[in-house]
């Protein structure tokens, strides 16, 4: 990215839609609300052929620096750091407020170029409210609509300034974005933090990228978007997202935590591994049971990090429960990797990052053809199908379909008279033979001949 784009404003402004248009997608959840937005958030934005890093903020207020709201400021503070030009987003129908002025002085105070931006100017027909815009003293306001699309010309037009020529670029600038541009090519394990509200989600993925990048606290419920961080591990490119607490589809109340809910499930399709966070003061519960079989179902590898470890007494009493009730309950994940941790401690997450790159060599695993057919037909010698009226089943021909998860064609003669009891042998035979553990293995049966019979005549 050549730039820095910062989104500042009030509550409710309409950051995030413009946000969302400029990333080009729905990345930020969005609603009437006030404070919607906690954790700041960052993507790539384009407008026409102008490209650069765009950053969503919480929304200013004053606040005491130890509540939940003057720990957003600080992460808003972060942002503006961490920019090159700050867009100060203002409503245009409700004309400017005192809490306007007051960081709008702010902004004068810093060093950053601010653009203004007259946000809900659909239609121009907030014009005159545009007007008021200019007794912030921070230049000509840009009306848009970021519902609608609509002005977003003349923010170009301003924001391009800003965008650096090639030329004037120093050498060890462009070495780095040649650099980039080729690292772009080596795919990120994309890697998703779950759980329960409060087990500490937000504190593990600070702790793991060295620095208090997301909200943490006593408060429950504090994430609410999943925000997706670029980080390395051991040289690994990882993408790294946490997301918001999943309570019970009971207790799950209000407009804003089902959306919040809904952003954690669409993190959870997208990625390649999952780690489900456990607080290990507390048995494990109806809940994580079934954001782990989620997981399983969508396909997704799995490891299972027990936090607050170190807040456990009898620590081989606690390892022993946890693992016999995970092997009574996840016996589609058998070999499930559990890994005790302590995010606000920072102990056993060299451990749990090991646990998930092997999960995840796991999960992307290709197994040869032929070795697959002396497998099956070795089973089939061991422990033959069962009979089909007076005939037994066969099975013919067996192939690896796909990976991520490991997916696997078994061609037989009657597929559908494949008992469920015959093909969960198969699948915990292919988990234990081939080292599989800890992911969900797909078997589809087909019916037919063995596909490469007429290229051996």
């Amino acid at each position: 990215m050549s730039f820095t784009v910062a989104i500042l404003g009030r509550p409710n402004v309409g950051k995030s839609t413009l946000f969302n248009r400029l990333v080009g997608r729905r990345a930020a959840l969005v609603d009437d609300m006030p404070g919607v937005t906690r954790d700041r958030r960052e993507g790539e934005g384009r407008i026409a052929d102008l490209e650069f890093r765009v950053i969503d903020t919480a929304g200013l207020e004053e606040a005491a620096p130890t509540s939940l709201a003057g720990r957003m400021r600080a992460q808003t503070e972060r942002s503006l750091d961490l920019a090159d030009v700050v867009l100060l987003v203002i409503d245009a129908r409700e004309g400017i407020t005192e809490p306007d002025r007051h960081f709008g002085g702010w902004l004068r105070k810093n060093s950053k170029p601010v653009v203004l931006i007259a946000n809900k100017a659909e239609g121009r027909a907030e014009l005159g409210a545009v007007g008021e815009a200019y007794a912030l003293g921070l230049g000509d306001p840009v009306p848009i609509s970021a519902l609608n699309g609509e002005g977003f010309g003349e923010l170009y037009d301003r924001l391009r300034d800003f965008a650096p020529l090639p030329d004037d670029l120093p050498d060890d600038a462009i070495a780095a974005e040649e650099a980039d541009a080729a690292e772009r090519g080596v795919r990120p394990l994309q890697l998703a933090i779950v759980g329960r509200p409060n087990v500490g989600k937000s504190t593990l993925v600070n702790r793991l990228i060295g620095e208090e990048r997301l909200l943490t606290g006593p408060e429950p419920g504090i994430t609410r978007d999943a925000i997706a961080l670029e980080w390395e591990w051991q040289g690994r490119p990882i993408r790294l997202v946490d997301t918001a607490g999943m309570r019970r589809r009971a207790r799950v109340e209000d407009k804003l935590e089902r959306l919040s809910v809904a952003d954690t499930l669409r993190t959870i399709r997208f990625a390649g591994t999952v780690v489900l966070m456990l607080d290990a003061t507390e048995p494990f519960g109806r809940q994580d049971l079934t954001i782990a079989n989620l997981v399983a179902e969508e396909g997704r590898a799995l490891v299972l990090a027990a936090n607050k470890w170190d807040a456990v007494a009898d620590k081989p009493a606690a390892m022993r429960q946890l693992r016999d009730r995970i092997t009574a309950s996840l016996a589609q994940l058998h070999g499930v990797k559990l890994v005790p941790i302590s995010g606000m401690a920072g102990t056993g997450l060299d451990q749990l990052m090991k646990a998930v790159i092997d999960t995840d060599a796991v999960w992307n695993k290709r197994l040869p053809t032929p070795v697959l057919n002396r497998w099956l037909a070795a089973i089939q010698q061991h422990h033959p199908p069962p009979l089909v009226g007076a005939r037994r089943l066969k099975l013919r021909y067996m192939t690896q379909a796909n990976t991520r998860p490991p997916t696997f064609a078994l061609f037989a003669s009657k597929p559908s008279e494949l008992p469920d009891s015959y093909r969960r042998y198969l699948v915990n035979a292919l988990r234990q033979d081939f080292d599989l553990p800890g992911t969900p293995i797909r078997l589809m049966l087909r019916r037919g001949e063995n596909p490469y019979a007429k290229a051996k005549d």
